[in-house]
């Protein structure tokens, strides 16, 4: 029998229903699926409770915090490999079968190339290149480019931070240096929404400034509110950008 890995799919959730169950939807879609999926709210919602027992995914709760919530839903797992997404990630259907080929050669861990979502912009376009650039130069692969890793590799670095915040940093630093952690091709779908409310060059800014500032010791929780603080409101939905 030939040697094959099962995939368990953690996604957190908070008040993200509707692109939760589109991105269920859509990995329900594809030909090869996932030995568990395992959705974990930051909230009691019994519309995305119900679409997880219609859609054979288990659904749990815990507290707002997505380190947390991540933690809790890979535990809850029994697959070889772990994948984690984000709700509103759009990711590719051959992706499965990549990761299982890349767990097969020894990869241990590693992510999906990082693309916005929606109409292809030069600053899209731009930022996505700056980001490979920053990876390519060992810098942190995030929790919305589709981390994924074996089981005992999840352990053996420790898993995610319980924190709102920055939860990847720790474990995908001990990923790289106890693993072969691969950058992978094959691109994963990353809403634009916060870069079109906050604005590119801001947004952008707004985030390496946090970065440097949780590096430098300031504790995530604090950083968090100056992260999810909501832009003010505009007339565009999430995936559009806005009429000049």
């Amino acid at each position: 029998m030939n040697k094959h890995f099962d995939i368990a799919i953690v996604i957190p959730v908070f008040r993200d229903t509707e692109k939760c169950c589109s991105l269920i939807n859509r990995i329900r879609n594809w030909p090869k699926q996932p030995a568990e999926i395992v959705v974990v709210s930051a909230e009691q919602n019994k519309v995305l409770l119900n679409f997880c027992a219609d859609n054979n995914c288990q659904y749990t709760t815990a507290h707002e915090c997505r380190g947390t919530q991540l933690d809790i839903g890979a535990k809850l797992t029994k697959a070889a490999v772990l994948w984690f997404l984000h709700a509103d990630s759009v990711p590719d259907s051959k992706s499965l079968n990549i990761i299982e080929t890349k767990c097969l050669n020894n990869y241990g861990s590693g992510h999906f190339k990082f693309r916005f979502t929606g109409e292809r912009t030069w600053k899209k376009i731009f930022l996505e290149s700056l980001i490979k650039f920053r990876i390519l130069l060992g810098g942190i692969a995030y929790g919305d480019q589709g981390l994924f890793m074996q089981r005992q590799n999840y352990l053996d670095c420790g898993g995610f931070d319980n924190q709102p915040l920055f939860e990847e940093i720790r474990l995908v630093k001990n990923l790289r240096k106890k693993t072969q952690f691969q950058s992978l091709n094959t691109p994963i779908g990353v809403s634009p929404r916060r870069w079109i409310q906050g604005g590119w060059i801001k947004q952008s800014l707004k985030n390496r400034i946090l970065v440097i500032r949780y590096l430098l010791g300031t504790q995530a929780e604090k950083l968090a509110h100056s992260y999810y603080m909501a832009p003010k409101a505009q007339n565009f939905t999430a995936d559009q950008e806005p009429k000049k």
